[in-house]
């Protein structure tokens, strides 16, 4: 069958029935209750008890009863720093256990050692996305099962309605007192919000914390209440390095070309009126999208504007942006560099917000709903907008989604901003590889060759008159990029389907198959 950015859907894959998607207003589940924690069925002994610590984490899966054929989830806010999955399938192989589903908010490069452990099958499904090495196996067919791949905000959603039931939540904490208040802002491994794993911790039937750092009754402030927890794990093993946080995508752009683009953007958002007092903004983790935030700080200070609030992912850059009061909150579901960690430790203005406040679609409210405008990237983008941030050219899952769905649905002007060539190919193509945030979604896309305004954009009139904007239409963009590049080599797949691109609704946007070569 086919969606509705007319992509085929097969009606099952693997034994899971897909519902195709069907735009971004098209579908509602039946029941949008969510309810708000699962009750644990534990007896009275084991709710009286005085204090949780476990010496090991294998002495914990023993106590919540790991067997085959469960689901395990995990966030990532070590990002690259990272070390608490690797430890954990490290103890679980040894156990001899196998059939499982990882539910991870994202699976790095650095969790490469999860790749033997597809091919023996102890991993057999993966929820969440997965970025390098990790997604690459599972391009070529590694991973007996399907990856699922989902946005921040559909992540949360899945975990909170049920359609991703987690047995064994394993969160690692920065800190933790005896009975499992939970802290991401203190301690030598700080890594500042632990947002993406609040669903997991309401919703799991069992959830083990993890912590390098045991501190006296009560944690304060509290991320994740004692409530939620049921072990709290204090080891030697170190759960993350903190400078792993920031990466090559979490850096800004010193390019000359990029600036220009970066440059750009602020005049996209000026003819749309964005910039304005009371400005609500989100910008991504990429290069182009960091020196965006610098130049709008840069416009704000000229206009004498403030904004109401900021929301991260937060950078460096918005939190200079917050110090300086031209925006009087910063929301913040995860830290991307070490700056940004000390500021909602320290700052009462910058508040730690879970994945379900942050962007799930079926809440009475999520925050992506309220921005007035977001600058990302993506891998490609094709001449229907439709863009893509999960598949490189030749086809390779390389990347997670993020919040690019999420935040380009939920705001008043979506931008995307790349160089138009990238890697001695074009990023405009005409049907993207994988179809991973819709075109209904793009407002704009801004190149260093020109801006293109998706007709359907409620700012197209504004942007367009803009005479100081070199506006060209996708076509124009596509074939100025191939005058440059030539024609793109056709990727060969297989027909085994190894992922499952989900709209933030869960509906189905794409399909990943398995690479030929």
């Amino acid at each position: 069958m086919k969606n509705a950015i007319d992509r085929e859907i097969p009606d099952e894959v693997k034994g899971r029935k897909l519902r195709p998607f069907q735009g971004n207003d098209g579908y509602l589940p039946e029941d949008r209750f969510i309810p708000a924690t699962r009750m644990r069925a534990h007896s009275s002994s084991f709710v009286r008890q005085k204090k949780k610590v476990l010496s090991s984490l294998k002495e914990a899966l023993v106590k919540v009863g790991l067997k085959d054929g469960m689901t395990l989830s995990f966030h990532h806010h070590f990002r690259g720093g990272d070390n608490l999955m690797n430890h954990a399938f490290e103890i679980i192989q040894k156990m001899g256990v196998k059939d499982l589903t990882v539910n991870a908010s994202s699976v790095q490069p650095v969790h490469s050692p999860l790749i033997p452990l597809m091919e023996s099958k102890v991993i057999t499904n993966i929820e969440g996305g997965a970025n390098g090495a990790p997604g690459e196996a599972i391009s070529r067919g590694k991973l007996d099962g399907l990856l699922t791949v989902r946005s921040h905000g559909g992540r949360a959603r899945a975990i909170d309605s049920g359609d991703s039931h987690i047995d064994i939540a394993i969160i690692g904490a920065p800190t933790a007192d005896f009975m499992g208040n939970l802290n991401g802002t203190n301690g030598r491994y700080a890594c500042g919000p632990l947002g993406y794993a609040w669903p997991d911790a309401r919703m799991a039937d069992n959830v083990i914390a993890v912590t390098n750092e045991l501190v006296s009754f009560p944690n304060y402030p509290v991320s994740i209440p004692m409530t939620l927890v049921d072990w709290v794990v204090h080891t030697d093993v170190p759960i993350g390095d903190p400078k792993g946080i920031v990466s090559g995508t979490t850096r800004i752009t010193k390019d000359p070309m990029r600036l220009k683009i970066a440059s750009t953007v602020i005049d996209v958002l000026d003819s749309a009126g964005i910039i304005k007092e009371g400005l609500t903004f989100q910008s991504g983790a990429g290069g182009i999208s960091l020196a965006s935030s610098y130049f709008l700080m840069e416009e704000m200070l000229k206009k004498k504007i403030k904004g109401s609030w900021a929301m991260g992912g937060s950078t460096a850059a918005l939190v200079d942006m917050l110090d300086r009061g031209l925006f009087d909150y910063l929301l913040d579901v995860q830290a991307f560099d070490v700056t940004a960690v000390n500021s909602l430790r320290n700052n009462p203005r910058h508040i730690e917000i879970g994945a379900s406040c942050y962007a799930s679609p079926f809440n009475a409210a999520c925050a992506v709903n309220l921005l007035d405008t977001i600058v990302l990237g993506a891998t490609e983008v094709d001449l229907n907008f439709n863009a893509n941030t999960v598949t490189e050219s030749d086809g390779r899952i390389l990347h997670g989604i993020g919040g690019h769905q999420d935040t380009s649905s939920g705001a008043e002007l979506s931008i995307l901003a790349f160089p138009l060539i990238r890697g001695r190919v074009s990023v405009v193509v005409d049907n993207v590889t994988t179809v991973v945030t819709p075109g209904e979604s793009i407002d704009v896309v801004v190149t260093e060759r020109g801006v293109a305004v998706n007709p359907s954009s409620k700012h197209f009139d504004e942007i367009t008159n803009n005479k100081r904007l070199n506006i060209k239409s996708m076509e124009e963009l596509k074939n100025e990029a191939l005058k440059l590049t030539g024609p793109r080599k056709p990727i060969r797949f297989k027909d085994n389907i190894v992922g499952v691109i989900e709209n933030r609704d869960g509906t189905v946007l794409d399909v990943i198959y398995e690479l030929a070569d």
